[in-house]
């Protein structure tokens, strides 16, 4: 079947590769001008397998479809048009000018959550299911016939990037791919759209993103992470405009001791703690949100808001500025239109988008030999910043506070022996609920060593939750095997396992 590819994207290109494996002809790929001097991925593929690219600034001009644009898609003969993600205005001259029409991903359960925010507002409005439709175009934009529709289940801390790169993104290709066959075959079916259920809610843009404290916690945490990361849910306090990121409503065992962070007209104060920054509903519920974006743009860990930056900058050995000149050049190639990349440079305001995150992290991955995550670009937006967190990261300084241990020390065999005898929780020694303790008894002579904490079902209970939530949200976690491997591998051996150098097998 000869098809025009209409769109742009990782999400577009995709479809395009895999419309091609299945042995459709694609005639004409139609995507966005470039951007900053970058080419669209979409249209970047289509050049490389030498399939004609059109990118059109706007298909129309005063509500009327462009001649020009209009007769070099209709010198194509395509028989379909897929549009896997597209961000401009279609004509209705265009989507109905195939033999069969045109198809449009859309992600959400339509009729639900039309409009450009879908998967924002699946968030917002606290779903429970989530998932992409197939649907034939029509002038409504997205009120067409029902083609395909797949869901999922969404996820209690789930993100538009987390829903969009586990399901929307890989089985919305499939989707895609699956819609053509069935069409191709005659078999895609045309089901009206029901009108009862449909909603639609506004673009989300930063100007409406603003937080209502009036709201139970829960509400709070969907709105956050809503949008999260575009545009960013965001509040008035401490003299500035502060951004929320990473929300959870997994508190279970964390205890509101802290900074006080008072936020007008939030039902009580934010408490800045070692975990990250607790919040209040107005059900007295709490949620967590870790990350922080200033007011000039910088991005910290909520845990460090009162910290501040006050760390002296480092100073760079040799080696290290060798590592630090590659990192730049890396910084160079992924933005071309950037003359000189210095210490000031933003990587965001130099035009770089999500992929180019990706890709950053995974070539300073082959540099450094370092785990790197998405999250630490967004931390250290510009070239000096991102350097000194390298840095610190190579020298294994990663800023963190010294766990205070209270030890019971004991002279035994003329050796000083120092023991922890708390509980050790969350990544802190604690005691016990109530302070109990009880002793434990040397086996040689019967006397009593020390008394040690005494875990009650409340002190199991924080256990087991700040186990979960390492497991399910900490570093390690998401850290890749081959990384994992790494770091194990480099960690220094213990002086009663190292090799001895002088030994011979």
């Amino acid at each position: 079947m000869k098809i025009a590819v209409i769109g742009q994207s990782l999400f577009g290109q995709e479809v395009y590769c895999h419309l091609r494996k299945e042995g459709h002809e694609i005639v004409g790929v139609f995507t966005v001008p470039d951007k900053d001097g970058k080419a669209d991925p979409l249209g970047l593929e289509a050049e490389k397998d030498g399939v004609p690219v059109f990118k059109f600034p706007r298909w129309r001009a005063r509500g009327q479809a462009l001649p020009d644009a209009v007769a070099k898609y209709q010198a194509l003969g395509a028989e379909l048009n897929v549009l896997p993600f597209c961000s401009q205005f279609i004509p209705m001259e265009i989507i109905n000018a195939p033999r069969h029409g045109s198809i449009i991903y859309h992600p959400s359960l339509l009729p639900r959550h039309r409009g450009a925010s879908a998967i924002n507002w699946t968030l917002i409005h606290g779903d429970k299911k989530g998932g992409f439709t197939i649907f034939w175009a029509d002038d409504g934009l997205d009120t067409g016939d029902l083609l395909l529709q797949k869901e999922c289940e969404v996820l209690p801390d789930d993100t538009v990037s987390t829903l969009y790169n586990r399901f929307l993104f890989p089985e919305g290709v499939k989707g895609m791919v699956q819609a053509v066959r069935l069409i191709s075959e005659g078999k895609a079916p045309r089901l009206p759209q029901p009108e009862e259920g449909a909603t639609y809610e506004g673009i989300q843009k930063k100007e409406t993103a603003k937080i209502n404290w009036d709201q139970p916690a829960e509400a709070l945490h969907n709105w956050i992470r809503g949008n999260d990361k575009v545009p960013g849910a965001w509040t008035e306090a401490c003299g500035q405009t502060l951004t929320f990121f990473n929300s959870t409503l997994n508190t279970a065992g964390l205890v509101p001791e802290g900074e006080v962070l008072a936020i007008p007209g939030a039902h009580r104060p934010g408490v800045v703690t070692k975990a990250g920054l607790l919040l209040f509903g107005n059900d007295d519920k709490m949620l967590l949100v870790k990350n922080i974006q200033l007011e000039d743009g910088k991005m910290i860990p909520a845990s460090q808001f009162f910290k501040g930056t006050a760390n002296s900058a480092l100073e760079l050995t040799e080696e290290e500025l060798v590592t630090a000149e590659a990192v730049r050049d890396a910084w160079k190639r992924i933005l071309p239109n950037v003359l000189e990349v210095g210490d000031g440079t933003d990587f965001f305001k130099s035009g770089a988008a999500s992929v180019d995150v990706v890709r950053l992290v995974e070539e300073v991955k082959e540099l450094c030999d370092l785990p790197l995550e998405n999250e630490d670009v967004y931390m250290a937006t510009t070239f000096g910043d991102f350097i000194q967190l390298l840095v610190r990261r190579l020298r294994g300084e990663d800023e963190a506070e010294e766990v205070p241990i209270d030890y019971v020390e004991k002279q035994v065999n003329k050796l000083e022996l120092r023991m922890p005898h708390q509980l050790f929780i969350g990544g802190t020694f604690v005691d016990a609920e109530g302070g109990k303790t009880y002793d434990t008894i040397n086996p040689t002579d019967g006397s009593v060593l020390c008394q040690v904490s005494l875990a009650q079902v409340s002190d199991v209970d924080k256990a087991v939750a700040a186990a979960k939530e390492a497991f399910e949200n900490g570093l390690w976690g998401k850290i890749s095997a081959r990384d994992r491997g790494r770091l194990l591998y480099r960690a220094p051996l213990s002086p009663s396992i190292r090799p001895d150098p002088t030994e011979t097998s």
